[in-house]
């Protein structure tokens, strides 16, 4: 066989040459073209800014082509990626395109009820609303993108007074909380049960049922609360306002709580 004539290695060589061009602008405008379909199928995330609540309305979930973002004590967030739950028709629905910190607490929807205000909750309120806030502020899903100019926030986004205070009140929350667990670890919640028939009926593995207050406020006036907790007789005899279930002997593990319902 005759070797190739310089000519023909010549053309293999610029078809060779020509099939690698073809092929490199075909790989870039495939890359290209890639890069388009991720960034238009990205959504574009928010700088946080500051939010007037005017501003903030607009993105209650109405408009498919907005996100979502709802308010809690003052902090925006994006929570768009659950518009199933945040947008229209959505069992939260009521919490978005606002600051509706106080229904985190009072599951009160109205529109009295969908505020901000945090006036006249107790400690342990408010480091329950404090708790979603950190919720949302911690999530992997929802998104901080601001803060709202007004209750919480002035116009440089600094914190205000009442900011200040919902945060000591959440602080105050925190302690008393700590304070029952400590309370209930020494005095162990009684046990119980209730049934049509034959009532309520508390009882104790170890101790004697008895009433005791719980104060909400802690070392502070406030509203109080009961639980029933089980008490050896050393305790009961040093602790004061202890009641004993109406009918029930001092020294029974066995108390009836409430009447049979006929």
């Amino acid at each position: 066989m005759d070797p190739p004539s310089p000519d023909s290695a010549r053309a293999s060589g610029k078809s060779s040459e020509s099939w690698d061009f073809g092929n490199l602008i075909g790989l870039i405008l495939a890359v290209v073209l890639a890069m388009v379909v991720v960034k238009l199928s990205t959504p574009t995330v928010m700088k946080p800014r500051l939010w007037s609540p005017e501003e903030l309305a607009k993105y209650n979930g109405s408009d498919p082509k907005l996100p979502v973002l709802l308010g809690i004590v003052g902090s925006v967030f994006d929570v768009s990626k659950g518009r199933k739950h945040y947008g229209p028709g959505g069992g939260y629905s009521h919490f978005s395109g606002r600051d509706a910190s106080r229904a985190f607490v009072s599951g009160n929807f109205t529109a009295d009820g969908l505020t901000d205000s945090l006036g006249g909750l107790s400690p342990l309120q408010v480091k329950s609303i404090m708790d979603w806030h950190n919720f949302f502020q911690n999530s992997t899903k929802y998104i901080y993108v601001g803060k709202i100019v007004g209750r919480f926030y002035n116009q440089s986004g600094l914190p205000t007074k009442e900011f200040v205070k919902a945060t000591l009140l959440a602080a105050r929350g925190e302690r008393i909380m700590k304070e029952r667990k400590k309370e209930e670890d020494r005095f162990p919640t009684c046990n119980s049960r209730w049934n049509p028939q034959q009532g309520g009926e508390v009882w104790c593995t170890t101790g004697y049922p008895r009433i005791v207050e719980v104060v909400s406020d802690g070392l502070y006036r406030g509203t109080s609360d009961s639980r029933c907790a089980c008490f050896d007789e050393k305790a009961m005899n040093s602790r004061k306002g202890l009641l004993l279930y109406e009918g029930c002997p001092p020294l029974s593990q066995k108390c009836q709580s409430s009447p049979p319902q006929v």
